[in-house]
């Protein structure tokens, strides 16, 4: 509950499971960051099935009893391995804790209901609308899935709702050690590993790579093959200097620090910035140097190439991500779109004339991806976009741009964009 109490107050999901779980058994963090992941994903169906059972209206509810209620009527309908009786026990002392006697008897009342028939066939209202039944159905922002349906279709976007409401497994890339000598030790390791999409990575059913043989040596990083395929994307001549200029959590200056001479790594926050040092002492090739630094106002004077992976709405992200779907709105969609054309003409600036610039974000926005380079070619006609060679074409855009989409490529979602300058 204080989990989710803390998502609520804009908390990423597992900054503040890390705040919540400190000291538990990894047991116990496990089914705490199930129960909380999984009640961010079945949100607005919860929402759905608890509402008719409260008689003065489920908006007069206390938001920390709506919490407790998403979480008890969650373990019934979504986890087979809590008993009803378990989870409306639990959920009923916890009531005690939250609203005292009176809300025991309430929580205990609506989620006995919910026990007696936990899937009740839903009536369809008169003239509803897909974006209304399918955002419902599977817990997005219907404005979202407007827009999505609009773009993609209802039976591609019911695909997508669906892939965003599952649990996706860990993918290692190799840093320190090649692909194939990871692959050959956690085989012998009897560790499962199967290629990722488009071989970016291998998939593993693990849940904590840490465990892993090589973790410590930095063999490997943790990195969904969408990013990894950006960084391919990019490809960068191995002479070039490289300012990667929002590089936390590291993955791709990692990975760009083993193809190039040198990465300069910043990030405008000192917490995210030690978090990549972290990653890049593990794992990296020694290229790598982090700074703290804001992408609007470069640390260097000019550079071969420039990686801008944008700060995003993140809406390629909300498998691995279940809480952001509850924090995109249009305004903020807006104003990410006009921070990112700031960022790039910041960018822009330090790009070495015939240097590469390189812009990303996991969004599957057209405003923060396709629209914002059109625009961004029209203040500075000196760029141009320069698709890479050799890459698989159903991972490009008929302008050249890496697309990467969840619901047909089966990982995150990613867009960049290779922009040459004269």
């Amino acid at each position: 509950m204080h989990t989710l109490e803390r998502v609520r107050k804009g908390e990423p999901l597992d900054a503040a499971l890390d705040r919540s779980l400190t000291g538990l058994p990894d047991d116990d963090r496990r089914l705490a960051h199930e129960l909380a992941a999984g009640v961010l994903r079945a949100q607005s169906s919860l929402d759905a099935r608890l509402a008719p059972l409260v008689p003065r209206g489920w908006p007069q509810v206390a938001p920390a009893l709506q919490d407790l209620l998403r979480l008890g009527a969650y373990q019934i309908t979504g986890l087979d391995r809590v008993p009803a009786h378990a989870a409306v026990s639990t959920s009923v002392a916890l009531a005690r804790e939250v609203g005292g006697q009176r809300a025991t008897g309430f929580v205990n009342a609506v989620l006995r209901h919910v026990a007696a028939d936990p899937a009740p066939e839903r009536t369809a209202p008169a003239g509803e609308s897909d974006s209304t039944r399918l955002a419902e159905t599977h817990s997005h922002p219907e404005w979202l899935v407007r827009r999505w349906i609009e773009r993609f279709g209802a039976d591609a976007t019911r695909v997508l709702l669906e892939r965003n409401n599952t649990r996706p497994g860990l993918v290692l890339q190799p840093a320190r050690a090649p692909l194939d000598e990871l692959q050959k030790r956690w085989e012998a390791a009897g560790i499962s590993v199967v290629p990722a999409p488009f071989g970016a990575g291998l998939a593993t059913d693990r849940t904590r790579p840490g465990d892993l043989p090589g973790f410590a040596e930095g063999d490997f990083v943790v990195q969904d093959p969408a990013q990894a395929l950006v960084a391919w994307f990019a490809d960068l001549p191995p002479d070039v200097a490289t300012y990667d200029a929002c590089a936390a959590p590291g993955g791709k200056t990692i990975a760009l620090g083993r193809e190039t001479r040198a990465v300069v790594a910043g990030d405008v926050s000192r917490r995210r910035a030690a978090r990549l040092s972290e990653n890049v002492r593990r794992a990296g090739s020694g290229r790598e140097h982090v700074v703290v630094a804001d992408a609007l106002h470069p640390p260097i004077r000019s550079a071969g190439a420039v990686l801008l992976d944008a700060p995003c709405l993140g809406t390629g992200t909300f498998a691995r991500h279940p809480d952001a779907r509850w924090r995109v709105t249009p305004e903020a969609l807006a104003a990410l779109a006009e921070r990112q054309a700031e960022m790039l003409d910041a960018a822009a600036a330090v790009v070495e004339p015939g240097g590469l610039l390189v812009y990303s974000t996991c969004s599957l926005e057209p405003e923060e991806n396709e629209f914002q380079i059109d625009r961004f070619i029209e203040r500075h006609p000196e760029f141009r976009r320069e698709p890479g060679e050799g890459f698989p074409p159903t991972l490009l855009s008929a302008r050249g741009d890496l697309m990467i989409l969840p619901h047909r490529h089966g990982m995150d979602g990613a867009f960049a964009a290779r922009l040459r300058r004269a």
